[in-house]
């Protein structure tokens, strides 16, 4: 097969890897994106680290079935437990969200107090704090996990009372900490970013890993001659475990557009 014409993989817990595709869809406008979300089992962030790695493997088994030229962990949870182990086990080159995402905070950060938030095993995992102190150790980092945040943005609960005060009541100790940027560090989390900022204020900068990401694929891509010549029309197909229809129904948030046909799929 044409590596140019092979699609990008995909994969996430549930629906919160869509902001990385509409990054990809954005600055990729040629490549083609086969994605997975394991809505069945979401939310990965309180579960084992073991179960992550599991449930990770099997994502990665069922994108390769398609032929993908790289596989995206749209997942903060998975990037941080399971991708050396799916380096390990596989030869197609496979990105996280941790590392871009770091980089883009170390980047922003003018007073070096740097936020996380992010589910339990992420934040459980210390891969933001790990990833930041690699690049610039003098650099500060307050994480607190956030584990309501995946649920509201799975029902669609993106504004409102309960929203921010549920936020308020995660996001204080961070505003106690005098941070000057915080990582959005799960995929579902932009979708709440005025929220976010109404409890921090604008003066906090919010980095969602999904451009960084992006920036990254296209490396990969452009290293391995891969990316798309433009030659074809992209193709985008969406498969989850459970309940085609509500991903439909919140996907469009996430793309701002509609997702089209959704297959459900067993899990692995």
């Amino acid at each position: 097969m044409n590596g140019t014409r092979q699609p990008i993989g995909v994969f996430d817990s549930g629906i919160g890897g869509l902001t990385v595709v509409k990054a990809l869809v954005e600055e990729l406008p040629s490549e083609s994106i086969v994605y997975f979300g394991d809505t069945a089992r979401v939310p990965y962030g309180t579960k084992s680290k073991s179960t992550i790695v599991k449930f990770s493997l099997e994502n990665v088994e069922f994108l390769l079935r398609f032929g993908v030229k790289c596989i995206v962990i749209a997942c903060n949870t998975s990037s941080s437990w399971a991708l050396p182990t799916l380096r390990k086990y596989f030869k197609v080159p496979i990105i996280g969200v941790i590392r871009p995402g770091a980089l883009a905070a170390v980047r922003a950060t003018r007073n070096k107090r740097v936020g996380v938030i992010g589910t339990t095993a992420t934040i459980r995992s210390g891969a933001y704090e790990t990833a930041i102190h690699r690049v610039d150790p003098r650099i500060k980092v307050f994480s607190q996990h956030c584990p309501l945040f995946v649920p509201l943005v799975e029902e669609g609960w993106l504004n409102g009372s309960v929203c921010l005060e549920v936020a308020e009541r995660y996001l204080h100790p961070l505003k106690r900490e005098r941070i000057d940027t915080l990582i959005l560090g799960c995929t579902h989390y932009p979708l709440i970013s005025s929220t976010i900022h109404k409890v921090l204020g604008p003066e906090v900068v919010l980095v969602d890993s999904a451009q960084q990401t992006v920036t990254e694929v296209r490396g990969v891509l452009m290293g391995t001659d891969a990316l798309s010549n433009g030659n074809t029309r992209p193709r985008y197909r969406f498969f989850v475990t459970d309940e085609p229809s509500h991903f439909n129904r919140i996907g469009h948030r996430f793309l701002g557009q509609v997702v089209g046909s959704v297959e459900r799929v067993n899990p692995v």
